[in-house]
């Protein structure tokens, strides 16, 4: 059973990547994280969206944005 949130750490692990380059992510949008003190944790869905495994809801109203207007 997946976890609902996790440290940036935690992600920098899954998605192969440094930490550095997770915060990066989370400063530039890519990746949706919330601050709770100094430390971001990120969410399981926002986690998979990342890897590109799910497409978020905001992906989904984009998708659904650019198919009204042709």
């Amino acid at each position: 059973m997946p976890k609902e949130f996790y440290s940036t750490t935690e992600a920098a692990q899954i998605l192969r990547l440094s930490r550095i380059s997770v915060f990066n992510r989370i400063k530039s949008g890519k990746i949706k994280a919330e601050k709770i003190g100094r430390n971001y944790i990120i969410s399981h869905e926002s986690l998979m969206e990342s890897l590109g495994k799910v497409v978020g809801s905001y992906k989904k109203r984009e998708i659904e944005q650019v198919i009204d207007k042709a």
